[in-house]
């Protein structure tokens, strides 16, 4: 949520940044509406009580004078005066709630450094690394190798539980596995992440804290009976940890990294994607939340950048980092960039981390604050979050990446040790 500072001040500029991300219904001008008359009727409430304060003092006087008549012609208008008072008190009541509704449909500010661009036909490639494997022979797709080596399980998958639901079997399950654990390793060992393992149901304002309320509502799994929210990403649980909290001074930069299954409809996205496990209703995350001062969050973000890349880096496969324009930029991000992993068999880039500083934004709606030294008044932490990395598009990128002429799938180096020492996946 933006600070309504910046809207009440600078509401052009607010506007233009809204057409920029090409946030059309963003409801600028109602908030100002909204916000200028909750002010005036702050103003009367104020004026209204200061008045009857004075006058009640009067009325006493007047009866300690023994105009009684007086007192009670006075009595009689201020009945009228908390009769507006309550009025206006209630109608501050809808003006705020209504307000706040408002406040929270505005998405965050995007910095200086993002281009501009209508829609992801518009992002920018930052770099491409990584050496393409040359084949000489046709690679496959990893819903061919998946069924072939008995690793991947479509029909049982859609038989327990319908479309983009799919079973992991032996080695497959193992390697998923594998790539979970080695991935929270090195993020604890090496770069100095604290793992944590949250719920993965959530109540409603946690979902509303990191911006997946009220706008993404539809992409979500309810439990209604006992309003619990499925998580989408463990982004949700771990930002929300602190929420309603002030950090004492000295606890920032705080890391976490935290394996969960992320559970979304994938409405918006029907008809997309329908092969093969690249986009389930079901997937696996290992996802990296910080907490920081405002003035180290750009630093932060090239951190997190870094540490996911580092992952790709070591399964050696070809990767590269993308640059989101405004057009494509999420709801609550003021920066964001893609790594994506290739996939030979798919023919195509695949997101597996999605690196995002929101600056206050969900600091703000989840109420997590920060004491910079002893005695200083408190202020918004700055939160950031990065997949390190997103499953099953990991899974497929291996499987195609290092897939043999004969359909076996040789295991990457750096997971061996997760595999009991499996080599290649026949």
């Amino acid at each position: 949520m933006l600070d309504i500072k910046i809207i009440r001040e600078n509401p052009q500029f607010v506007k233009e940044q809204m057409a920029k991300l090409q946030a059309f219904d963003a409801p600028v001008d109602q908030v100002l509406a909204l916000d200028e008359e909750r002010r005036s009727i702050l103003v009367q409430v104020e004026e209204l009580k200061a008045r009857r304060n004075a006058e009640s003092k009067r009325i006493g006087q007047l009866l300690r004078e023994g105009r009684s008549e007086e007192a009670d012609a006075l009595k009689a208008e201020m009945a009228q005066v908390a009769a507006t008072i309550e009025a206006l008190d209630a109608r501050l009541k809808e003006v705020d709630a209504a307000l706040f509704d408002a406040m929270s449909r505005i998405p965050n500010l995007p910095l200086p450094s993002v281009p501009v661009g209508k829609d992801d036909s518009e992002n920018v490639v930052v770099r491409t690394e990584g050496r393409f494997r040359e084949f000489d022979f046709p690679p496959l797709p990893h819903w061919e190798l998946g069924e072939a080596l008995g690793i991947i399980d479509f029909e049982r998958g859609v038989k327990l539980s319908g479309s983009r639901f799919y079973v992991l079997k032996g080695l497959g399950a193992r390697l998923q596995r594998a790539l979970i654990t080695w991935m929270l390793d090195v993020h604890i060992h090496e770069h100095g992440y604290t793992e944590v393992y949250p719920p993965f149901v959530v109540r409603e304002h946690c979902l509303f804290g990191t911006g997946n309320l009220p706008k993404f509502g539809d992409n979500l799994y309810r439990d209604v009976e006992d309003d619990l929210w499925l998580i989408p990403t463990a982004e949700v649980p771990v930002t929300n940890l602190y929420r309603d909290e002030i950090l004492p001074p000295g606890s920032l930069p705080i890391y976490h990294v935290a394996y969960s299954p992320c559970f979304r409809r994938e409405r918006m996205s029907a008809g997309k994607d329908v092969r093969g496990i690249k986009r389930g209703h079901q997937f696996d995350k290992v996802e990296m939340v910080k907490f920081v001062e405002p003035e180290q969050g750009e630093a932060e973000l090239e951190k997190l950048i870094a540490d996911a890349e580092d992952i790709c880096r070591r399964l050696d496969v070809p990767y590269r980092l993308v640059q989101m324009c405004t057009g494509d930029l999420a709801f609550a991000a003021a920066a964001k960039f893609d790594l994506e992993l290739w996939a030979p068999g798919c023919g195509e880039w695949l997101e597996v981390s999605s690196c995002s500083l929101f600056n206050d934004f969900q600091a703000r709606r989840a109420n997590i604050r920060y004491r910079p030294a002893e005695g200083a008044r408190p202020r918004y932490v700055y939160t950031l979050n990065g997949s390190g990395l997103a499953l099953p598009r990991v899974m497929i990128a291996v499987l195609e990446n290092y897939q043999q002429r004969d359909g076996s799938v040789v295991v990457p180096e750096v997971l061996r040790p997760y595999m009991g020492g499996v080599e290649v996946i026949r």
